[in-house]
């Protein structure tokens, strides 16, 4: 029983370290997937703006875009990559703490019945 509750502890500071982590990956994920769509719509724009009046100051806008909107892109895959393993663990996680804590409430329910 001693170790049950020991077990039963350790999943439940192992899920809320989790739901933390998937907490932070969320935002992260959320923020990055914003910065991507204002910068596909300033990619667009500079893109159009050195089409029409092609100089070394709109190539340069256009080229800087470019290549922070391939880093924050990057960057908003590795995020996924990681929110999507760290779901996964989460949800094993707290089925695997489910059960010990179920267990261990039948456990002292059957100690109370029989006295």
């Amino acid at each position: 029983l001693a170790k049950l509750a020991t077990a039963c502890t350790a999943g439940n500071a192992a899920v809320a370290s989790r739901s933390k982590d998937a907490k932070r990956l969320a935002t992260a994920t959320k923020r990055l997937g914003r910065k991507r769509g204002a910068l596909l719509k300033r990619k667009r724009l500079a893109a159009k703006r050195a089409k029409s009046s092609p100089s070394g100051e709109t190539r340069k806008a256009l080229r800087t875009t470019v290549k922070e909107l391939a880093t924050t892109r990057s960057l908003l895959d590795k995020a996924r990559a990681a929110k999507t393993a760290n779901a996964t663990e989460l949800a094993a996680l707290k089925a695997a703490q489910r059960r010990a804590n179920a267990y261990a409430k039948a456990i002292v329910r059957a100690e109370k019945a029989l006295g």
